[in-house]
């Protein structure tokens, strides 16, 4: 069986000692690069299964390199998982609005950034067909017939509270930021915030009982769905 192939953007090199000793452990071939430009070439040389990219690069910031691999047809459907520093939350944000699957924040265990790639690898292996049906715990929902239930019992929500969850459902594991989300709110609001996005959730919160705990607040970001 081939290894997965994962390309590092990473200029740092204890950190990139580190991961790279964990990606032999893990059975993981992995190539480095330490700047943003070289980085760029080594992704569209070895097309990897997954690429790890911090956000301060020199040469070429971690958000260019990813707004620039999404620009290429045989490029954009790689996943990209962002390494950032704490102090650049909005970062983080931009790089998931730009098309990235997931982030760290520095300093963390080189085990819990291969637990994550390993998630990524497993969602992006599975069939990209957005399911019609979904089920997790008592509840059940089709997307197709805007249907929500909890056990045999119907849960009458919103257009934009529908929209939120289908969302989120169809990205299990996948942190998606507030502006991600307000793309999923429909009706005639005139005026939409970030703000409405928190209080659509409080909402779903509500409505789909006070043990539906299966959206979890990512702070700062956004909203991440989770049935572990």
């Amino acid at each position: 069986m081939q290894k997965p192939k994962i390309v590092l953007i990473e200029d740092e090199e204890d950190i990139a000692s580190l991961i790279k000793l964990q990606a032999e452990i893990a059975g993981y071939k992995l190539s480095v690069a330490t700047d943003g430009l070289n980085g760029f070439e080594l992704v569209l040389k070895e097309k990897p299964d997954l690429i790890v990219l911090d956000i301060m690069l020199p040469g070429q910031n971690g958000l260019d390199v990813c707004r620039r691999i999404k620009t290429y047809s045989e490029l954009k459907h790689i996943p990209i998982i962002m390494i950032s520093a704490k102090s650049e939350e909005t970062d983080v944000v931009l790089g998931l609005e730009l098309g990235a699957d997931d982030y760290v924040t520095k300093p963390f265990s080189p085990r819990v950034l291969f637990s994550r790639i390993k998630a990524v690898l497993r969602r992006n292996q599975e069939d990209e067909k957005a399911p019609e049906v979904a089920s997790f715990g008592d509840y059940f929902i089709e997307f197709d017939r805007y249907i929500v239930k909890k056990r045999d019992k119907q849960i009458a929500l919103t257009l934009s509270e529908f929209g939120i969850l289908r969302r989120l459902v169809r990205t299990p594991g996948r942190v998606v930021t507030r502006n991600q989300l307000l793309d999923e709110i429909h009706g005639d609001e005139a005026f939409v915030v970030d703000r409405n996005v928190d209080v659509h959730i409080a909402a779903l919160r509500k409505k789909l009982g006070p043990r539906f705990d299966y959206i979890e607040t990512v702070r700062g970001v956004g909203y991440r769905f989770s049935t572990e």
